[in-house]
């Protein structure tokens, strides 16, 4: 990078222009998308204005014009600017030449936010190299013409015929060569036409043996094989329309079964997620089943030991009761015989009182 002293804008206080020669392309480029539209300061309102310029000529400078060529005048009248339609006065202002030669004042162009060319619309910044979107290599590239997938042939790393085979796109577009490669016929598929005459196949735009454009530029072309290649273009714009409509309805049940194939294994993913909150809920309400039968069987049998013990304290009762009623018989009847003694008793007692008087009396 080689930047050159910078020089005020014509009208325009404290306003400058700077002039930088990059090395490379890829630099350059860079340098645009970080200072293109970005504000020199947190400040300030004003942003940074990047322009591409293939010329600059100075009128009037007595510095050093190292590293700078200057171009002759092309005519005594000097030119104006597209944008404000005054005259390019060098003597006053600095002019700036973009790359498709249109020049302008530096105060004009530096209003302009686009970077196209404000006259032609020409894009200042160049197209970057294409590269193979998987291994970034810029050899041997190939480009799917139904969905714009860059890969590398199958002598690099063949991740377009791996795009084939993923997405089932049959038709890729060899940018060197702008030829279309059938995967599936696995030739190319516009190249070669078939003659209606002998049925042979003519390739189409055949290279010159004389000539470095294709057949038809010199006077050595079959007139046969001119024939049939302008009796058949029609003939291949139908076939390619029909081509692209049988790719295109290809990749519409392609797309349809990958939809099914999602939707199928979103409804068998719903239902195996429904099977095991089943069969969770099933295991615990077997579980809680199993609880309850054990408890089932324990209350049983504690009710069946309970039944036993009752039985038998019924037998005891009974027995103790016997027993009791046995006793208060035994009771009564020694009371009764007592009774009968006392009574027995209390008669032998009268009957000697009543003896003891008799005896006194006497």
């Amino acid at each position: 990078m080689t930047p050159f002293p910078p020089f005020p804008n014509d009208g325009m206080v404290d306003r400058y222009s700077v002039l930088i020669r990059f090395d490379t392309q890829d630099s350059t480029d860079k340098f645009y998308r970080h200072y293109n539209n970005r504000q020199f300061s947190s400040l300030e309102d004003e942003v940074c204005q990047v322009l591409f310029t293939v010329d600059v000529q100075f009128t009037g400078y007595t510095g050093s014009l190292d590293h700078v060529q200057c171009s002759p005048a092309s005519s005594t009248e000097q030119p104006s600017c597209p944008v404000c339609l005054e005259r390019l006065d060098r003597n006053a202002s600095g002019i700036l030449t973009t790359i498709c030669n249109h020049s302008f004042h530096c105060s004009c162009i530096s209003k302009w936010t686009d970077s196209s060319c404000p006259v032609c619309r020409y894009c200042q910044q160049q197209p970057e190299k294409s590269t193979c979107f998987i291994c970034q290599t810029s050899e041997n590239l190939w480009i799917c013409v139904i969905c714009g997938f860059v890969g590398c042939g199958r002598y690099k790393g063949g991740h377009a015929i791996i795009h084939w085979k993923e997405t089932q796109h049959c038709y890729s577009l060899e940018l060197e060569t702008q030829r279309v490669w059938d995967y599936v016929g696995d030739n190319y598929v516009h190249r070669l036409i078939q003659s209606k005459t002998d049925g042979k196949l003519v390739e189409l735009n055949a290279h010159c043996v004389h000539a470095n454009d294709s057949c038809g530029s010199c006077n050595c072309v079959d007139s046969g094989n001119s024939e049939v290649i302008l009796s058949c273009e029609a003939e291949i714009v139908n076939e390619y329309n029909e081509l692209l409509r049988t790719q295109l309805e290809n990749q519409k049940l392609y797309f349809e079964t990958l939809l099914q194939q999602d939707n199928e294994e979103t409804e068998r993913a719903i239902a195996d997620a429904v099977n095991k909150a089943f069969m969770q809920k099933r295991q615990k309400m077997q579980a809680k089943l199993e609880r309850c039968v054990k408890e089932k069987r324990f209350l049983e049998d504690l009710n069946e030991n309970l039944l036993k013990n009752q039985e038998i304290w019924k037998a005891k009762l009974l027995e103790v009761e016997e027993r009791e009623k046995k006793a208060l018989r035994t009771k009564d009847d020694k009371v009764q015989a007592l009774e009968e003694q006392l009574r027995d008793l209390m008669a032998q007692l009268e009957a000697g009182k009543t003896v003891g008087e008799d005896v006194n009396m006497k």
